[in-house]
């Protein structure tokens, strides 16, 4: 009992914490979201607010925005950070290095990546210097379409490193026994990676996916620093919607916003794991 009492001593601010800055500022965004205004003179709409949001042209194009990169960029990101740690499992005690160095773009200030952004393709940058050199004209690589292309690439510049080391680390787990055994029945590259490395990689990916999207909503600091606060239709976001409703002050689009995001997220993440679970069996 003394011991059971001790526990709960230790983990007591963790709780408090959880409760105090997670669990009770949940329900208010719930609680917001089905009220118009804020304090005595907050109301109770049902669900007036979620249909004025869904039915909001900036909140249908940020949305979208937000889906296309997700759409886009999640299995270009999988795909191309599967490829390289299946490329590297076979020496992955080799590249001890070469793992340090995928990390680096991933744990780069944001500042920083937006003046490297900046010096690659802003108006004066090396982008637009070697093609003037080579005679073409030079492009706004930071306006219009373009910019799109390029926030995916810097996206998959700065995350594909750490997915590769999630992934690689599933792959090592795999006993090396049964490929030699399959390469005792004659099987080839294909049949090793489509029946030995894949049914047990399943979690190694759902894992990486939940890291894959957490970074891609981390990756919007950069869109703020290179778009601005009002950036082009193109790159705006959520979290554009998200920041400006909270400048003004509007708490119940806000609210409706934010758990309308979290219904999204919980939906993919449900459907997936059950797709993994599934594949398991």
């Amino acid at each position: 009992m003394r011991k059971q009492r001790t526990g709960y001593i230790l983990i007591a601010p963790l709780i408090l914490g959880y409760l105090l800055f997670f669990a009770i500022p949940f329900v208010q965004v719930i609680q917001f979201s089905f009220l118009s205004g804020v304090g005595r003179n907050a109301a109770f709409v049902g669900v007036e607010n979620y249909r004025s949001v869904l039915e909001n042209e900036s909140f249908q194009k940020a949305i979208g925005n937000t889906l296309i990169f997700l759409v886009i960029g999640l299995p270009v990101i999988l795909a191309l950070s599967y490829v390289i740690a299946l490329m590297m499992k076979t020496h992955a005690q080799k590249h001890k290095l070469l793992k340090s160095v995928f990390l680096l773009p991933y744990i780069m200030p944001v500042v920083g990546t937006v003046l490297l952004v900046d010096l690659l393709f802003s108006e004066t940058g090396l982008l637009n210097r070697l093609l003037e050199a080579m005679g073409f004209a030079p492009g706004e690589w930071l306006a219009g379409g373009t910019a799109f292309v390029v926030l995916i690439l810097l996206y998959l510049w700065k995350n594909t490193g750490y997915a590769v080391i999630l992934l690689l680390a599933g792959l090592v787990t795999i006993p090396e026994e049964q490929y030699e055994s399959a390469d005792l029945d004659g099987a080839d590259v294909w049949q090793k990676f489509r029946y030995i490395t894949t049914p047990q990689m399943w979690y190694s990916v759902f894992f990486t996916t939940i890291f894959s999207v957490i970074n891609a909503f981390k990756c919007f600091r950069e869109i703020f620093l290179i778009g601005g606060v009002h950036p082009s239709d193109n790159l705006y976001m959520l979290q554009h919607f998200l920041n400006n409703s909270f400048e003004n002050l509007n708490y119940s689009k806000l609210s409706v916003a934010s758990t309308l995001l979290l219904v999204l997220i919980l939906v993919f993440f449900t459907s997936f794991y059950a797709f993994v679970k599934h594949k398991e069996v």
